[in-house]
């Protein structure tokens, strides 16, 4: 198909499509006309899916017939049963089909982080790098634990750091280069810490403050890296998807494990500025933690796997994806 002189011959239609979805009221000659122009742009839309896609036009003709809907059936006041779906269908499902991302980016983390605390505890090049002998003990002695003061604006300000990094993992997520760069810099910069800590004699510490907020608040990360990685992978190999309903599809879908992670970083901030820094017993705070955790993967697999059991994605639905069609 020549996608330029099909939408040469197309374009005029288009253009009054978009004019009557952007028209306050209409007259019944106008809504008659919006809902044929509708139905041949829906049908333009179809042809163009199915013969070698141009991505760049399906996305401007999906956005248009979504507004052409929207204009037509008028827009549905919203639903307590659609945020419930969300939460217990949408979200745990896009979770748990990239579980193994994630799973795989900890473990390749986790080899990060140890070893360059190792390095760093056990050579003299690696320790050396960490500053010097007076810098190093002011930070193992008083700058890492007063890091963690406890109150909302230091709750409010992790939450807002991590959401950003979790943000970036995603937004670039289809290049491949740069969430494994921001993963990479992170595992490496724990484990130094980490390491200088052991030299110090100060593990304990490092493990008792970082363990509380850091079970949820990394694998919130690793879930961010793991999916950006997850869209990278359906550009490389989109199976039997047509690439650009493929990219498309899992876009989607990972819009929402971000928004879903938005929620799981507010409470690991939460953890962080009210239990992490607290007089509380450590191993009572390490504790909740790990039950944070361990409601996360339980919500998870129990919701997700049942989900995707069902044939959910965390995808939105074809309708309101706008692949849906109106029929008089």
């Amino acid at each position: 198909m020549d996608f330029d002189a099909f939408s040469k011959a197309h374009r005029e239609e288009w253009d009054r499509l978009n004019q009557l979805t952007r028209t306050r009221r209409l007259t019944g000659a106008q809504a008659d006309e919006l809902i044929r122009l509708y139905h041949s742009t829906a049908t333009h839309l179809s042809m163009l899916r199915s013969s070698a896609p141009d991505p760049a036009l399906i996305s401007e003709l999906s956005l248009l017939l979504v507004r052409a809907r929207a204009k037509i059936v008028g827009s549905p006041d919203p639903q307590w049963s659609v945020v419930g779906k969300f939460f217990t269908v949408s979200l745990p499902a896009a979770l748990y089909r990239c579980r193994w991302w994630t799973h795989g980016v900890t473990a390749v983390c986790l080899i990060f982080a140890i070893a360059m605390g190792v390095w760093v505890a056990t050579t003299p090049e690696g320790i050396a790098s960490m500053g010097s002998e007076a810098e190093r003990l002011e930070y193992v002695n008083n700058a890492f634990a007063e890091y963690y003061e406890p109150g909302a604006g230091f709750a409010s300000m992790v939450w807002t750091n991590n959401a950003w990094i979790a943000a970036q993992c995603v937004a670039f997520g289809i290049t491949g280069i740069w969430p494994a760069f921001v993963l990479t810099n992170n595992a490496i910069s724990v484990g130094a810490i980490g390491g200088m800590m052991e030299y110090h004699d100060a593990l304990g510490t490092f493990f008792a403050l970082i363990l509380p907020h850091g079970f949820l608040e990394l694998t919130s990360i690793f879930v961010a890296g793991g999916a950006g990685l997850k869209l990278f992978w359906t550009v490389v190999s989109p199976g039997r998807r047509p690439r650009s309903v493929a990219i498309a599809q899992e876009g989607r879908a990972l819009m929402t494990v971000a928004l879903g992670l938005v929620f799981a970083l507010a409470l690991s901030g939460v953890i962080e500025g009210f239990v992490t820094g607290s007089h509380m017993y450590w191993w009572l705070k390490i504790v909740i933690g790990a039950l944070a955790l361990a409601a996360f993967w339980t919500y998870v697999y129990v919701l997700g796997r049942r989900a995707v059991a069902a044939g959910e994605t965390g995808d939105l639905s074809a309708d309101r994806a706008g692949y849906g069609q109106i029929y008089a």
